[in-house]
């Protein structure tokens, strides 16, 4: 039977995620921007203000089942100057790897902090996990999620066929969801990064 989570806890990732959304979709945009590509600033989406990058069923989702999206930065691979399928696998892989970043430096300072639970120790936490999540979770392979765009990035296929396919995005996932897919790729993929982060906060702490 499903529970929902303690306030508490929610209110522990709330910093997690808003930290975790803000700076994935910032990379997308600010490597864009940096390859030619005006579209992420003229939408106003080259800002760390969370409240531009929130995908309310992504939202939502972070919060009750601990995996979920951002809004995508819109691009136009047409713009960039290295071309449109190095542009779009850097512009991809910008993303999860900022998360990586947030949840590397997160996983220091709460060995810094002695790895506890207390009310900081529970944010810092947070901010390991979701941005793990975050960050591993949009390389899954499926549009409209980054992973699907850095594999077509390293595969002889034209690359419109993902425009076709993004705006089924959401019920892709649902149907994931709903089959068990994405819990068996948190257990098998997920939880063990999640768990080497963890150890690494402890072997901060152990100094």
């Amino acid at each position: 039977m499903f529970t929902l989570p303690s306030f508490q806890y929610m209110l522990s990732l709330v910093p997690g995620i808003m930290l975790g959304l803000s700076v994935h979709e910032y990379a997308h945009g600010k490597v864009a921007d940096a390859l030619g590509d005006p579209t992420p600033r003229a939408s106003g989406r080259l800002t760390l203000n969370p409240l531009a990058h929130i995908d309310p069923i992504g939202l939502i989702l972070l919060f009750l089942a601990g995996f979920g999206w951002a809004k995508p930065v819109p691009v136009n691979p047409y713009y960039f100057r290295i071309g449109m399928r190095w542009g779009m696998f850097w512009v991809s892989l910008a993303g999860p790897a900022a998360n990586l970043v947030v949840a590397f430096v997160g996983a220091l300072l709460w060995g810094l902090w002695g790895v506890k639970t207390d009310p900081l120790g529970l944010v810092l936490r947070g901010i390991v996990a979701i941005n793990v999540v975050l960050a591993l979770f949009n390389l899954l392979p499926v549009p409209p999620l980054d992973g699907s765009k850095v594999l077509v990035s390293l595969l002889p296929l034209e690359m419109n066929w993902l425009l076709r396919y993004e705006q089924y995005g959401v019920i892709i996932l649902l149907l994931l969801i709903l089959t068990g897919v994405i819990s068996l790729y948190l257990e098998i993929v997920v939880k063990p990064v999640l768990y080497l982060f963890v150890r690494l906060a402890q072997a901060v702490s152990g100094f």
